[in-house]
């Protein structure tokens, strides 16, 4: 296993059994403890989220199965792997809680090496899961969200934005005159300037729903739901204060200053008669006048009010 230990969390409502597997486990695992559905269901979406859940079947309330089918509906714990630990043996049970989404199926008495193999195999598992989907989602050169991160993340703020009546904010950042930064700097000094300005931009999305991504080429993004104007305008100034902190020295001819970059704020309350791209559309039109307004500055705009 990686270096970290796992955390696993046990549920079960027998002391001893929770007993027995916390003293197998806990000399190579961090060890959480649950002896009931509801509370399970808490600790598994917990910010600190176990690696792998050893679930028993039989609970007073609700039972094992009936907490797999909730972990597995849920986008907090749907990918972290269940084994079921019960003295139901019968095959149509084995069946039933692989069929609802475990990912294996222990009997007691079981084999404590068989039983700690089998968490091992499938915590490397979903630790390489975690890892290939970071990847998928990882803008490779500046290690910022990409736009597939962007755009999921985008459906689904909408959706819970429009369902709570809520605002939505979106800033659309270009850097300005790239493309003669990079003709005139080359585009190995334009890679390592776009990684710069990544990270200071980053570093100013604070709240912990808010989601910084590249967009495409010299473009980034920064979406913000349930944000005012006011507070987006804000979150903006501050990201045209890094930039300019940086002095990133541009000496193309026609430029001869340090980089810059410019926004297009919009901030609309998603209803039924709109839709995603419309905030996106909305955002590039303010980041057009900010460019026509002589750049190096943010165009802002509130589109839409709820229920609208």
């Amino acid at each position: 296993m990686n270096d970290d230990k796992p955390r696993v969390l046990i549920v079960d409502d027998e002391r001893s059994n929770i007993s027995l597997l916390g003293n197998l486990l806990s000399p190579d695992c961090e060890v959480v403890v649950a002896t009931d559905g509801e509370s399970a269901l808490r600790r598994a979406a917990a910010e600190a989220r176990p690696d792998i859940i050893l679930l028993d079947v039989m609970m007073p309330g609700m039972d094992g199965y009936q907490v797999c089918r909730q972990l597995k509906e849920s986008d907090l714990t749907r990918d972290i792997p269940v084994i079921f630990i019960t003295a139901m043996g019968e095959e149509d049970d084995e069946a039933l809680g692989l069929r609802i989404g475990a990912v294996d199926y222990v009997t007691k008495p079981f084999s404590p090496a068989i039983l700690k193999m089998r968490i091992r195999t499938h915590v490397e598992l979903k630790r390489l899961r975690d890892h290939w989907q970071r990847l998928s989602t990882v803008d490779a050169l500046t290690q910022v969200a990409n736009r597939r991160c962007f755009d999921e993340a985008l459906e689904t703020a909408w959706r819970t934005t429009m369902r709570n009546e809520q605002t939505l904010a979106l800033i659309m950042i270009d850097v300005d005159h790239f493309k003669a930064y990079n003709d005139h700097h080359g585009h190995a000094a334009g890679d390592v300037c776009l990684r710069r300005l990544a990270q200071v931009l980053g570093r100013e999305v604070k709240r912990a729903g808010d989601l910084f991504a590249r967009f495409g080429g010299e473009e980034f993004v920064c979406l913000m739901p349930d944000a005012d104007l006011v507070g987006a305008e804000t979150v903006g100034r501050r990201m045209c204060a890094a930039v300019a902190e940086l002095a990133i020295q541009h000496d193309h001819p026609a430029v001869q200053a340090t980089v810059s970059i410019s926004l297009g704020l919009a901030v609309l309350a998603p209803n039924k008669r709109t839709n995603p791209t419309d905030l996106i559309v909305e955002a590039d039109r303010r980041l057009y006048d900010a460019k026509r307004g002589g750049r190096n500055r943010i165009s802002a705009a509130f589109v839409g009010a709820p229920g609208g």
